[in-house]
């Protein structure tokens, strides 16, 4: 162990957290696993479609639950869907959900509208499975269905939540010292499927305008966001797979803009910026940390999903930018033993954790069936291995 124990005390999850955020050095090296999903569906013991279908409970809720669980140091990563009552002006079509077909393992959802007196179906279906989370956008072909559904129910028994200000007020509550509570600003990630790719191709003029009204967008929200009492702990401003549907071209001509304003806005109030983009990432690291002022990034995976090098990263960009990661999911948290966590969490602290600007997490979500004992040995490692 290559740390000075300099503090003598237990700070909170939240005072450990800020601590690092505002490059000061905290009592231990904070642990904060990504478990956003799965793990907290399934400590619920309920079938997942409870949660992502039917709000009950919704699964910002459940999560922290499962970070009061773990007693981790939660960075709540955008997981509550902040939302304002202008947001969406309703253009178009009023459209509506339906269940369409029911198994003992999943409930499939296709949204339809009423044109001239006769429903029209969306083409893709939403599919909840009892034991993971859901699939969204899934082509009827892909499943079987018909174009129109031979039946069709209301889905009833939604619980009703607010995603509102009042909303954010009482999860902030919920979370209280447990950890800190980010709301999403804008993605770094504008192409998700390869429509959207051969979209661009072929009307790369739309996406320039696009890249403009992103960062009108942030703007926007960001002026919402701040005219309300109680703030975000820290803004979200990544997405997952930044570089694999886009190339670093397209990211730094689409998306990167509006991520940018968004930090320079975020850093002018003093409010820290967190990125979350799995896959490769190390270039994305080297730009956020040598061109804007982001605050935290993760997950760092290394290969095969990544091209992290922790090490590497840190000695490169650890005085700009706060390294969080990079436990492998699977052939660690997952099939590994609790010495294997132990082993791992030992060597991400040993890479990255000296001087601080250092949260020791997963590449990424954990796997559902994910011991409980791993997961409680990297935070016991972060506890005392880990200790400055």
């Amino acid at each position: 162990m290559i740390f000075v124990c300099s503090l003598r005390f237990m700070m909170t999850s939240r005072e450990r957290l800020l601590a690092v955020l505002n490059g000061r050095i905290p009592d231990c090296v904070p642990v904060a696993p990504d478990f956003s999903n799965m793990i907290p569906a399934r400590l619920t013991g309920k079938p997942f479609w409870d949660l992502y279908l039917y709000n009950d409970p919704p699964i910002y809720e459940a999560y922290i639950d499962c970070a009061k669980y773990f007693d981790i140091d939660s960075v709540m990563d955008g997981y509550f869907p902040l939302a304002f009552p202008d947001d969406n002006p309703r253009t178009g079509p009023e459209w509506e959900r339906f269940i369409v077909k029911r198994t003992d393992d999943r409930i499939f959802v296709q949204g339809s509208y009423r044109e001239n007196g006769h429903r029209v179906w969306n083409d893709r279906v939403e599919v909840y499975y009892r034991d993971n989370p859901p699939t969204h956008g899934v082509k009827l072909e892909k499943v079987g269905m018909p174009a129109v559904p031979k039946r069709f129910e209301p889905i009833e028994g939604v619980k009703q939540v607010d995603i509102g200000y009042e909303g954010f007020k009482r999860i902030k509550k919920h979370m209280g010292d447990q950890g800190l509570v980010g709301i999403g600003l804008t993605a770094s990630c504008v192409f998700y499927d390869e429509e959207s790719i051969y979209d661009y191709d072929d009307n790369p003029e739309k996406y320039e305008v696009l890249a403009q009204q992103r960062i009108v967008d942030v703007e926007k929200r960001f002026a919402k966001i701040m005219a309300l009492e109680e703030k975000p702990d820290f803004f979200c401003v990544g997405a997952s797979g930044s570089l694999v549907f886009q190339t670093p071209d397209v990211f730094r001509s689409i998306a990167f803009p509006a991520v940018k304003r968004a930090i320079e806005l975020a850093h002018s109030v003093g409010i820290p910026t967190h990125v979350h983009s799995c896959g490769p990432e190390s270039l994305l690291v080297k730009i956020f940390a040598q061109e804007t002022n982001l605050t935290v990034i993760d997950p760092l995976e290394i290969p095969p999903m990544g091209d992290c090098n922790l090490a590497e990263l840190k000695r490169l960009y650890g005085k700009n930018i706060i390294l969080k990661g990079n436990l492998h999911t699977t052939d660690v948290m997952l099939r590994g033993t609790v010495d294997d966590v132990v082993r791992a969490s030992k060597k991400a602290i040993d890479d990255a954790a000296e001087g601080g600007r250092f949260i020791l997490s997963t590449g990424d979500q954990c796997g559902r069936d994910t011991l409980d004992a791993n997961l409680r040995a990297m935070v016991e490692t972060a506890r005392t291995y880990g200790r400055y």
